[in-house]
């Protein structure tokens, strides 16, 4: 059987929020869209589990200090098409924005499908050819054009969009082929690794508190005895670990062996000593949870660390010995947790690391080393946090991308 070939204007490898929004944006006749698995959208369908947080509320300028030290790539892309751009394209198909209570963006409905099927309208209106369950196995490139392999057919364009996403969720397909594309036409990757994903525990003892989350306490992060950054955020405590979104937002800066100190009392501990000392001079007979109450921590966590420290709820905090108040000033100020390692990609949300970015034009999204070659999305060096700021920027690369295609196509 011979080999089939067939020419496109541009071809989009991807099938995600970014690979379908580049689609919907081109103004070019002939459009492919290539996506590996039985259907695009996979991973669109089930992010915000299942209720699709596809954006979130804030100007531009908030919205660049949610994407670790990457931010300012996307400055141009936020700028060109930002958040209330996105909200406003989903309105004008009829789909109502609602906000929570945390500034998410979410469709009314809450349904991630109502999203999905707008996309794929979309690309229907545009007469885009949707080519599914067709993994491409590998790129050519020459004088400006690609040639790309899928199967027993080479499919021929002039501009080509990568648009793979990362290694997160991997059943949903997954597998970083960007990343092997893009270092096949001479890009520098990033290691890419786990993002906004939970952090086990080495010796966790915390399983009974598994559920209990607690509101803006600061973290510090500490290697090789040093302290490697910081970081405020809600923190929940799991069956194996630690998770929440101030787990989940700083993870992309952790990595095993590191110590995570948390702040319970948001009080440092020359404070909680102080005010310690105080009490037990001036009212002595304060038992010790009561005295802890200013503080405002989950009555079973309080208890938990009191246990630890080696004392017990209705001591009177004036026969508290100082080993035992140095130690609680420890575990309620600084409580230490040693890392055994951060959630893999099974469970993580995004991926960090990627195509390096000083080879991309953050103005176009167009490869700095091969011409027509452009990028969307987590293939990208890029990760933000959680909270709906992944899938903007996929979004907004990948219309900064179509526009810079429109434009040198003459559109």
């Amino acid at each position: 059987m011979g080999i089939t070939v067939n020419t496109y204007d541009t071809i989009i490898i991807g099938g995600g929020p970014a690979g379908l929004f580049a689609a919907v944006n081109l103004k070019n006749s002939r459009v492919l869209l290539i996506e590996k698995g039985e259907r695009p959208g996979r991973k669109l369908l089930i992010s915000g589990s299942g209720q699709c947080n596809f954006t979130h509320a804030g100007n531009v300028g908030e919205l660049l200090k949610h994407y670790g030290g990457n931010g300012r790539f996307l400055r141009d892309a936020l700028h060109t098409f930002s958040n209330k751009d996105l909200i406003g394209f989903f309105s004008g198909a009829g789909i109502e924005p609602v906000e929570d209570k945390n500034g998410k963006i979410f469709p009314s409905s809450l349904k991630a499908n109502d999203i999905y099927k707008v996309l794929i309208d979309k690309c229907n209106d545009n007469r885009v050819t949707i080519l599914a369950s067709s993994p491409v196995t590998g790129i050519d490139y020459s004088d400006g054009s690609f040639a790309i392999s899928a199967g027993s057919t080479i499919f021929k364009c002039r501009n080509l969009v990568i648009a793979t996403g990362g290694l997160s969720y991997p059943a949903t397909g997954s597998s970083g082929d960007g990343y092997r594309f893009a270092e096949s036409l001479g890009h520098t990757l990033v290691k890419p690794k786990p993002a906004l994903t939970p952090v086990y525990i080495h010796g966790y003892r915390m399983t009974e508190l598994s559920g209990i989350s607690l509101t803006d306490v600061k973290i510090n992060l500490f290697r090789n005895g040093k302290k490697a950054g910081e970081h405020t955020g809600d923190v929940v405590f799991t069956y194996k670990g630690l998770s929440g979104p101030g787990i989940l937002d700083f993870s992309r800066f952790i990595t095993n062996g590191d110590i995570l100190k948390i702040n319970f009392a948001n009080e440092n501990t020359e404070a909680f000593n102080r005010n310690f000392i105080l009490v037990s001079q001036t009212d002595g007979k304060t038992t010790l949870q009561s005295f802890l109450k200013q503080y405002n921590i989950p009555r079973n966590l309080m208890r938990f660390l009191i246990e630890i420290a080696g004392s017990a709820p209705d001591q009177q905090i004036a026969v508290i010995t100082k080993s035992v108040r140095i130690k609680l000033a420890e575990l309620f100020c600084e409580s230490p947790f040693l890392v055994e390692k951060p959630g893999d990609y099974k469970v993580a949300m995004a991926t960090a690391g990627g195509v390096a970015l000083g080879e991309v034009s953050s103005k176009t999204m167009e490869s700095r080393l091969k011409e027509n070659l452009y990028f969307a999305g987590e293939v990208l060096d890029i990760d933000g946090d959680t909270g709906g700021y992944n899938i903007q920027a996929a979004f907004s690369t990948a219309f900064l991308a179509a526009k810079s295609i429109n434009t040198k196509s003459g559109f």
